[in-house]
């Protein structure tokens, strides 16, 4: 069966991501694809997507406001436009999208059936009844709005959808893997990621099966009217059967409304090991990483959180709001996006990308062990307060062409 892997509270943010960001967001995300197929295969890279933790930090790495349901879109327009020119060499295909796009999906895998050899229209009809099952049978409240189906050419897929709640001002995020799946209305979600607000009716929950199969039995053998008296007796206190216990809670991760990034966002050792690992073992030791011209300790340190984005486990990424201090975030928070170190570590990982198309993985491998090197120093450092972190990034914006929505830092004119 799917797994699931928890829930968070998404504040619901409108407006549109800047082109200075989306186009970078989309060379970041293609890029970082490639590498995780590369070392995993596709397959890995379809579950990391259906996990909603990930995901967040996913988007949280390539500058998107670090809580914000913004991720999702922006996030799932990113690969597809990443993603399309490298769709036959990766064998990977995003579909959908948001409002008038995510209806265009059925058609969108038919196509792409008749041309790849998979069952196409299956998949649409897949595709439909998995927004079905989201806004008919979980009945939280939430009214779907978003619906991306990433499919590979061997027929597996995840399915990334949201919800919002406009009166409320929140969102939730559904995830779906082909993987393992054997039911639709049996416990079919990877996870379910949104704000917690109240009891949902949850039909899709493997507990729900005695309420499934009661629902069928009482229209059978009741009818409507009888149901009727039935509620109505229950709406006068009469006394029924005692309630089956209730659903467990999922892992719950909460995004606060608050723009700013503060010290209890951050697991502390994590974000410490991240810095030191670049530090030890950035410009002198890690040549590898080196060779694209102007990548100095800066770029290693984000290299250091999307390195980590690559090759890190799934309890790693409890605090997405850390991976923000790769790239900062759009809205300058923690602090504004450096231009200058964004286009570097992209610039890094293509090239390393591109070698190791030629066999040569010494630049990929290099920050695998970035990876690893994190984690080993995270038991021991202790020298960087989160801060100190913030501030001498925010003293030193202008140097790496930091920007925001609000525009340059200090007035700054430069071309990005």
């Amino acid at each position: 069966m799917s797994q699931r892997t928890g829930s968070a509270d998404l504040p619901l943010h409108g407006g549109r991501v800047p082109a200075w960001l989306s186009d970078r967001m989309t060379a970041l995300g293609a890029v970082m694809c490639e590498a995780i197929i590369h070392h995993y295969g596709r397959d890995e890279l379809l579950r990391r997507l259906a996990h909603p933790f990930w995901f967040q930090a996913f988007g949280a790495v390539m500058g998107m406001d670090w809580h914000s349901s913004g991720i999702t879109t922006s996030v799932l327009g990113a690969l597809k436009r990443g993603l399309a020119p490298r769709a036959r060499e990766l064998g990977l295909h995003v579909c959908g999208g948001r409002g008038k796009h995510s209806r265009k999906t059925p058609g969108e895998l038919i196509v792409l059936g008749d041309r790849l050899g998979f069952d196409g229209a299956g998949l649409a009809a897949t595709s439909r009844l998995v927004a079905k099952v989201d806004s008919a049978a979980v009945q939280d409240g939430y009214d779907l709005y978003l619906h991306g189906f990433i499919v590979s050419d061997d027929g597996r897929w995840v399915v990334v959808q949201q919800g919002m709640k406009g009166d409320a001002g929140t969102a939730r995020r559904y995830h779906w893997l082909s993987e393992g799946l054997t039911s639709f209305v049996d416990a079919p979600h990877s996870a379910i990621e949104g704000e917690t607000s109240g009891e949902i009716v949850n039909l899709t929950d493997a507990r729900a099966d005695a309420s499934r199969a009661a629902q069928i039995e009482l229209l059978e053998t009741l009818g409507p009217d009888a149901i009727a008296r039935e509620m109505a007796m229950l709406e006068r206190g009469s006394t029924m059967p005692a309630p089956p216990p209730p659903q467990m809670t999922l892992p719950h991760l909460t995004m606060p409304e608050r723009h700013d990034v503060q010290a209890s966002d951050v697991v502390l050792p994590r974000l410490r090991g991240n810095l030191a690992a670049a530090a030890e073992c950035g410009p002198k030791d890690f040549t590898e990483l080196l060779q694209v011209p102007g990548v100095g300790a800066r770029t290693v340190r984000a290299l250091a959180l999307v390195a980590e984005v690559m090759h890190g486990a799934p309890c790693r990424f409890s605090d997405p709001a850390r991976f923000a201090f790769a790239h900062g975030g759009k809205d300058r928070h923690p602090f504004p996006v450096p231009i200058h170190v964004y286009d570097h570590t992209i610039s890094v990982l293509k090239t390393a990308v591109s070698q190791a198309k030629l066999g040569q993985d010494d630049q990929l491998h290099a920050l695998q062990r970035l990876d690893a090197e994190s984690r080993r120093l995270e038991q021991f450092a202790t020298a960087a307060s989160f801060e100190r972190v913030v501030a001498e990034e925010r003293v030193q914006s202008t140097s790496y062409g930091g920007r925001s929505i609000f525009g340059w830092e200090h007035g700054d004119a430069k071309t990005a």
